[in-house]
């Protein structure tokens, strides 16, 4: 391990530290070992969730319409207070989390000669390439002069690569989860006692919530004795507020609100704290019209798995890859509210403990922070 007070320093740079469903990027800059760590972001919140110093944040009002004009000017640029914390911290690489984020940080990488790494996580694997074609073209750019793309699993690899990324600069790093702070408690169900559904994620298209209330809504209907707790909301967009109506239409169609909890945002302890008073993760995650995707995997169905519920979900990008065997076998495609139910008949049919047994210690082998940790340190150290 370096000394500490000769730690090389990495930069990462984020669009807004740091969201409450971002918890994995947190946890990639806490867990470094062998490496000091500054952040850059647009916009600072939550810090008492996320603390962490030092933060060379933007938001105040010139540096915010400074870089909407250059983006609408389609200029890489990027706050000129960021000059100043290379200057006084002398990092030796740029860490951009995000591909958009990522090409902005061209011109930052270039001026101070930083090696940069660029990771992906969805959105910005399949939406913007979709609806904004620009950025194939950006992405192609950034692809050439960025020296390491990282990605959560194969199937974003392979997305990557698609997009004009040539192979040898990718480089699979799973997400890790504090796998030593999740209490391992495998859930068991009553045939015929009340079955507890665990709903978790922004109310976005690509979360399938409303494949889930209407899978629930048919179970219900066959006599199934449901209650379904759903923690997130709608962010202020058109897309995520559309989302929500057609939640609570599903709801209002199976006349099922008084078997539906909606408790909102909320921080991690919170959703572990609701997930032990649940018996199944239910999270079925499909490709949005606008393009957007998992990319990878969601974290929630990693947690969820290593806290001892069966997961619910679908064939989705990394979906697969972050499972045990016998849980892959509960994967259905995407949007069939047919098979979902077919698939929760199945689980009910099922012996729990093997399946959840080995999705622990899967997600022990696979996604443990300490070692994904490891895995990264080695990456920068390579780099």
């Amino acid at each position: 391990m370096f000394n500490q007070n000769e730690m090389p320093i990495i930069a990462h740079s984020v669009p807004t530290w740091l969201p409450m469903t971002m918890t994995w990027v947190y946890n990639q800059i806490k867990y470094q070992k062998n490496f000091k760590s500054i952040v850059f972001a647009n916009y600072v919140h939550n810090l008492e969730h996320f603390p962490f110093i030092p933060i060379y944040g933007s938001s105040k009002k010139y540096a915010f319409w400074l870089n909407l004009v250059f983006k609408k000017l389609r200029i890489k640029n990027y706050p000129f207070i960021y000059d100043r914390a290379v200057t006084k911290h002398q990092p030796i690489i740029l860490h951009s989390h995000f591909g958009d984020r990522g090409w902005y940080d061209l011109s930052l990488a270039k001026k101070h000669n930083l090696k940069h790494i660029v990771t992906f996580y969805g959105y910005d694997v399949n939406m913007l390439p979709t609806q904004k074609p620009i950025w194939k073209k950006r992405f192609k750019e950034l692809f050439q002069k960025a020296d390491l793309i990282l990605c959560e699993g194969p199937y974003m690899a392979i997305s990557i690569e698609q997009l004009g990324c040539p192979k040898e600069k990718i480089n699979i790093q799973p997400l890790g989860i504090e796998i030593n702070k999740i209490s391992f408690q495998p859930r068991k169900w009553v045939k015929d006692s009340e079955l507890n559904i665990l709903i978790s994620g922004t109310f976005k298209e690509k979360k399938g919530i409303p494949y889930a209330l209407e899978t629930i809504g048919h179970l219900i209907n066959d006599g199934i004795n449901i209650k379904c707790t759903i923690i997130g909301d709608s962010l202020n967009d058109k897309r995520s507020k559309f989302e929500r109506k057609k939640i609570i239409n599903i709801i209002e169609k199976y006349q099922i609100k008084d078997r539906i909890k909606m408790i909102g945002f909320q921080p991690s302890n919170v959703l572990f704290e609701e997930a032990y008073k649940n018996h199944i993760f239910c999270s079925p995650s499909v490709t949005a019209l606008d393009g957007d995707t998992e990319g990878g995997a969601p974290v929630a169905i990693i947690e969820m798995a290593a806290s001892g519920m069966p997961i619910i979900s679908t064939l989705h990008c990394d979906i697969p890859n972050v499972l045990g065997k016998i849980n892959r076998d509960l994967l259905v495609q995407e949007r069939s509210v047919e098979q979902l139910v077919n698939a929760f008949k199945k689980l009910f049919a099922m012996d729990w403990n093997n399946l959840i047994s080995e999705n622990r210690n899967y997600i022990i082998s696979q996604h443990n922070i300490e070692n994904t940790s490891k895995s990264l340190d080695k990456i920068y150290q390579n780099l």
